[in-house]
């Protein structure tokens, strides 16, 4: 098997997912960047995941979806003394509520001697987010190895804001985030996100602000209004893709994995941020994280559509 062109990094979790008007749970997967490795890889990119997990059914589930995805799995590690997180998704009136089971799970006990250096420097991005760096300080400094071993291998590094203020407080998050940010070279905020970490609510100073800290690419998603794209020299607002909302979990690890492998096909971030808009709306339309999220010739199909009609 050749290396993967895209690494990414983080904690999976197996999701129990209760529909509305049901009173069971489906089981599924889920943890932000599994699924990002999971959306890229159904986008036609070779994509490798680094994480542990726990010697369990739940992590067994695991390692039978990355290989059905084919997602490279030589740098997980499997725990004998720690659990795979779990989480359970509620729907109600206000939309969907996460609650989860993932205190010591495995891969909040990576640390930086767990990072494949070999993987990382023979890719051509490293993807993290901030829950990440959010389950525990040995991740959070994992990740921040990882990101300074792609810089120095001239690997491009992606990161996701993804602020969960159930793992740490504010101040911290926002310490930490900005301080991997000035290691990225691609920065994926949502709005929400953004407006709590700089305090900014204007989408164009946003970009400013992400900008000035270092990575090259900025797309700032803005939920029904689309995405903001900037670089240094040049900005665009895509507007979003209409969808027939079911339920929205993971649409914005579908943008992420979509993007990423558009971006190295194309090499044209607003290209690719067209295409994951368009990817991330399609995965709304079912329930779930990962079941919804559609390969390349259905968001290819719904392009040719939409253009056509």
């Amino acid at each position: 098997m050749t290396d993967p062109e895209i690494v990414c990094i983080g904690e999976p979790l197996f999701e129990l997912n209760e529909p509305k008007g049901e009173n069971i749970y489906r089981p599924g997967h889920g943890g932000d960047t599994s699924n990002a490795a999971v959306a890229a890889a159904r986008q036609g990119a070779s994509v490798g995941y680094v994480t542990a997990i726990g010697a369990d059914r739940f992590g067994e589930s695991f390692m039978n979806l990355w290989a059905e995805e084919g997602v490279d799995t030589s740098a997980v590690i499997r725990s004998q003394s720690a659990h795979t997180g779990l989480y359970f998704i509620t729907h109600g009136p206000d939309g969907h509520v996460f609650s989860y089971l993932r205190a010591g799970s495995a891969a909040s006990r990576m640390t930086p001697q767990d990072i494949p250096a070999k993987l990382i420097e023979s890719a051509k991005v490293v993807h993290a987010s901030a829950i990440s760096q959010a389950i525990s300080s040995s991740a959070a400094d994992a990740v921040f190895t990882a990101m300074r071993i792609a810089r120095a291998a001239g690997v491009a590094v992606s990161y996701d804001t993804n602020l969960r203020l159930r793992l740490w407080p504010l101040d911290r998050a926002r310490a930490v985030i900005h301080a991997a940010v000035s290691l990225a070279d691609i920065l994926r905020p949502s709005l929400d996100d953004a407006i709590q970490l700089t305090g900014l609510a204007d989408p164009d100073r946003i970009a400013d602000f992400y900008l000035a800290l270092g990575p090259k690419i900025v797309v700032l998603t803005l939920g029904a209004q689309g995405a903001l794209v900037a670089t240094a020299d040049r900005r665009e607002t895509i507007e979003a893709w209409p969808a027939r909302l079911v339920d929205a979990t993971g649409a914005g690890d579908m943008f992420d994995g979509a993007f990423l492998a558009e971006y190295l096909r194309a090499r044209d971030p607003f290209a690719a941020a067209r295409y994951a808009n368009v990817a991330a709306a399609i995965s709304t339309e079912g329930f779930g994280a990962v079941a919804p999220m559609p390969r390349r010739a259905e968001v290819e199909a719904v392009i040719a559509k939409g253009r056509s009609g």
